[in-house]
């Protein structure tokens, strides 16, 4: 393991990092919120590109605003190590969310630059631009455009919930004119995406790093049942073709399955549409959400199969008809285990308790992931609370994730 500086000489630059960039987009009532594209979004990015040029990096964009700070390596022909995440955040979000991974590779970089110089192979510090789907219903633009699995065409006709669209935010902004390189990028050798695990796994063991396997594959419907609306007070109960009652018997079926099973899968009914809509009208119509999510496939897929083939037996017998739209089938991504294990020998060498699991939550380490060998670490959350100005990871948490990082940029590049 390296010379690294103390934890407490960490904490404040941690600290002030993650203030200093909630500070764009902060709301009065604690959350963030910087949307792709928009004003704070923009200036948020500025400023992590004044901040790469202050520590030594040479900055960047591409042409759908994705930022890069770029440490030559004395390799010319050795390929790009890539660290960073996402500078979107929800709305009204947290301010560890995406923001981490890049305040911690910006502390990275900058100690091993002032460290060590120059690495054998090239380091880049990226800020994504874009991973939550929050302003337009499009995730993962910013990876997505670096892999070459998203295209320009797929945003025509997107627009966001003032109808503004896509193309004129991206054009307001700066990008899309062609000013910039192209996003697609044929020199990653991996990538390295440091997170909080928004969930409450290490925070309830005791763990310290979890280091992700694997990103769960996910599956997401819109199912619509459709009866007949009548009225609430003449219409007896066994004559009625009632949508609502159906949809509350095809949602008891997804939950009390899904908490049979116990392989870990997760299902989430979250959303829901009525009509009429009138409370003293029997519904006519219901559609609600289903996300089901998994680390493998065949689970995912045996729990819907099931699931559904009970909903046309319920249905039939309320007298109504089930509509079922697939919308996302995302499968599960395994993480590289050459980088994991890097990873683990590092803590184990510092004796830092580490666990290795899944990530329940969707990241761009998944879109990165099966184009180049991809690491995904996290760091405790507490409470598990996230996408909510209540998010919150401990300084000291915080820290050690800086100082693996260090770890493994050095353990890569140098």
């Amino acid at each position: 393991m390296i010379e690294q500086p103390k934890l407490s000489a960490l904490s404040g630059q941690v600290e002030n990092l993650i203030e200093w960039l909630a500070s764009y987009g902060a709301s009065e009532a604690g959350g963030v919120t910087r949307l792709l594209y928009d004003p704070s979004w923009r200036s948020a990015q500025r400023a992590i590109e004044s901040r790469m040029a202050e520590i030594g990096l040479l900055p960047r964009y591409d042409d759908a605003g994705n930022l890069f700070g770029r440490m030559a390596g004395r390799d010319p022909e050795a390929r790009v190590v890539l660290t960073g995440s996402h500078v979107d955040t929800v709305t009204g979000g947290g301010k560890y969310d995406g923001a981490y991974g890049i305040v911690a590779a910006l502390i990275a970089a900058e100690y091993l630059l002032a460290r060590y110089g120059p690495p054998l192979k090239p380091i880049e510090v990226v800020s994504l631009c874009e991973e939550e789907g929050s302003r337009f219903p499009m995730t993962y633009w910013g990876s997505g455009r670096i892999t070459g699995v998203k295209s320009r065409e797929e945003t025509a006709g997107l627009a966001d919930a003032n109808g503004v669209t896509f193309e004129r935010a991206m054009r307001e902004a700066g990008f899309g004119f062609g000013r910039h390189p192209a996003p697609e990028r044929s020199d990653l050798e991996c990538f390295i995406e440091l997170h909080i695990e928004q969930g409450q796994i290490l925070e309830r063991e005791g763990q310290s790093i979890g280091i992700v396997s694997h990103i769960v594959g996910q599956r997401r419907y819109d199912i619509t049942v459709t009866g007949e609306s009548n009225h609430a007070g003449t219409t007896p109960m066994r004559w009625r073709r009632d949508a609502m009652s159906t949809a509350a018997a095809l949602i008891s079926v997804l939950m009390n399955r899904a908490n049979e099973d116990g392989a870990g899968l997760v299902a989430t009914v979250g959303r829901m549409e009525v009509k009429p809509n009138v409370g003293n009208v029997i519904a006519r119509e219901v559609t609600f959400s289903l996300d089901v999510r998994h680390g493998d496939a065949a689970v995912i897929r045996a729990f819907c199969e099931e699931c559904f083939r009970a909903f046309d037996v319920i249905a039939a017998e309320h007298g109504t008809s089930v509509a079922i739209r697939k919308w996302m089938d995302e499968p599960p991504v395994a993480m590289d285990e050459g980088l994991g294990s890097a990873a683990e020998d590092i803590l184990r060498t510092a004796g830092i308790p580490y666990r290795s699991m899944t990530s329940g939550a969707g990241h761009d380490s998944q879109v990165f992931g099966t184009f180049c060998p991809t690491a995904l670490l996290f760091v405790p959350s507490r409470g598990g609370l996230s996408h909510s100005p209540a998010e919150f990871t401990e300084t000291e948490d915080l820290e050690r994730g800086v100082k693996l990082l260090i770890d493994l940029l050095h353990k890569l590049a140098y």
